[in-house]
């Protein structure tokens, strides 16, 4: 579903500059997704794992609702549920009803989800400031915050309105 109507729509070409920037942000953000999940794996993690690990260490008694661990992560539902299986049956998650919605399940971080990720988070912020932090002056990280911000609060009004 695209956003904007094609119909009756006159190309608004991007300029050379607008071109250079919008190829470096897609070449940047695949080439240091592909290098971060490529060290995850000598510890048996994929990004995906990685990010839910997180989210649910940093949440209350390291576990949430699916439906909200889905939406942090920007994953479909369905997606989700098929990546949390492959982590449990490496022990890193279970899956628990919700006492108080049948309909509901939590996803929980296991012993072992824990000792993972905080065997892993070291390594990895390492590599988040080598790859990424260590190759930017720190003004231009302000920026990068600055330029992204209404560009994620646009896209999350956007998500929350086909969600509505």
């Amino acid at each position: 579903m695209s956003t904007v109507e094609s119909e009756d729509l006159d190309p608004n070409w991007l300029s050379g500059e607008e071109q250079r920037a919008w190829r470096a942000h897609l070449a940047a953000h695949k080439l240091l997704e592909h290098r971060l999940d490529r060290e995850l794996q000598e510890f048996g993690l994929s990004l995906n794992d990685y990010e839910i690990l997180v989210n649910l260490s940093e949440s209350t008694a390291h576990r949430m609702r699916m439906s909200d661990l889905a939406e942090a992560t920007i994953q479909s539902r369905s997606r989700l549920s098929h990546q949390i299986a492959r982590m449990e049956a490496a022990s890193l998650v279970r899956r628990e009803s919700c006492p108080d919605d049948r309909r509901g399940t939590y996803a929980v971080l296991t012993d072992q989800g824990w000792d993972t990720i905080q065997r892993v988070a070291p390594m990895h912020v390492a590599n988040v400031r080598y790859h990424f932090i260590d190759r930017l002056a720190p003004e231009l990280i302000e920026a990068l915050e600055s330029a992204y911000a209404p560009v994620v609060q646009h896209l999350l009004r956007l998500r929350a309105e086909e969600r509505a």
